[in-house]
């Protein structure tokens, strides 16, 4: 029986072979054979790190992921808050239609927004009916574009983080503390949200990084008016052929997820109440 349970504990090991095997050579080694093809030409991390440019361009990035962490955070919190607390029946709904956008490429998503920008597009026609506008605009061009096509895309993540939290978060303590004299609202910042910070931490992290990695958005809806790292490695690659360069901005981004990571880690382990 002995031998039958260690022999078992090997086999369960086993199991994670494949999959470990995959990861190595398709994600480890090649990150690992960039970083020392890159590591013999310095000259492109003194570029990237020196040259004012470039330093605004991960700034505009940095700034861009942070302001769509916020955003999906507001839109997401009462999303979730309502599917976990009022939904009911309503619930898989809910969880359909935020699942479902996921299942479209994010480039016909992306497209869906021109269409609904566009000068003849379906905003222009119900501002111009609301007299909001005078004459049509091309609304696919502004900032404000990207941050509305990236919340679409990222705020789903965001709900069902912050969700999966909720539903495990008491309701007996929120009731405690409305018997105890305190209000909705002081029950909800003083219980609730303390409570549910790992499904915001996850979430925005989460957000940040898928965030950070993406340029589709910038490149199809931004105009030229919001430029990311994720976007001139794009445009190193295809236009420049500058392959060494756009590898290095690649490694950047890479340590900006592994920061983001050790940041969620070290939130996560900490004590949410006093």
């Amino acid at each position: 029986m002995i031998r039958r349970g260690r022999n078992f504990r090997l086999l369960g090991w086993g199991w994670t072979l494949p999959a470990v095997l995959f990861l190595i050579g398709c994600f480890v080694a090649p990150l690992i054979d960039n970083m020392l093809r890159n590591g013999s030409h310095p000259e492109a991390y003194w570029r990237l790190l020196s040259d004012p440019y470039y330093l605004s361009v991960i700034g505009e990035t940095l700034w861009v992921s942070i302001a769509t962490s916020l955003l999906c955070l507001i839109v997401g919190y009462p999303v979730a808050y309502f599917m976990v607390r009022h939904a009911g029946r309503a619930r898989p709904l809910i969880v359909f239609l935020l699942v479902a956008p996921l299942l479209v490429s994010t480039v016909m998503r992306t497209f869906g927004w021109q269409a609904l920008l566009a000068r003849h597009g379906l905003m222009n026609a119900a501002f111009a009916a609301l007299g909001l506008i005078g004459r049509p605009t091309d609304m696919a061009g502004q900032p404000f574009a990207v941050y509305l096509g990236l919340v679409h895309v990222m705020a789903p993540f965001m709900i069902l983080s912050i969700a999966s939290v909720l539903q495990g978060v008491d309701r007996r303590l929120e009731e405690s503390a409305r018997v105890l004299g305190a209000g909705a609202l002081r029950a909800f910042f003083s219980v609730t949200l303390p409570l549910s910070l790992d499904g915001i931490v996850t979430g925005s992290i989460l957000v940040f990084m898928i965030t950070n990695g993406s340029f589709i958005t910038m490149l199809l809806l931004g105009g030229g008016k919001i430029v990311t790292l994720p976007l001139l490695v794009y445009q190193q690659f295809n236009l420049t052929q500058d392959v060494g360069f756009a590898a290095a901005m690649g490694n950047v981004l890479l340590l900006l997820a592994l920061l983001c990571l050790a940041i969620q880690a070290r939130l996560v382990r900490r004590p949410v109440l006093a």
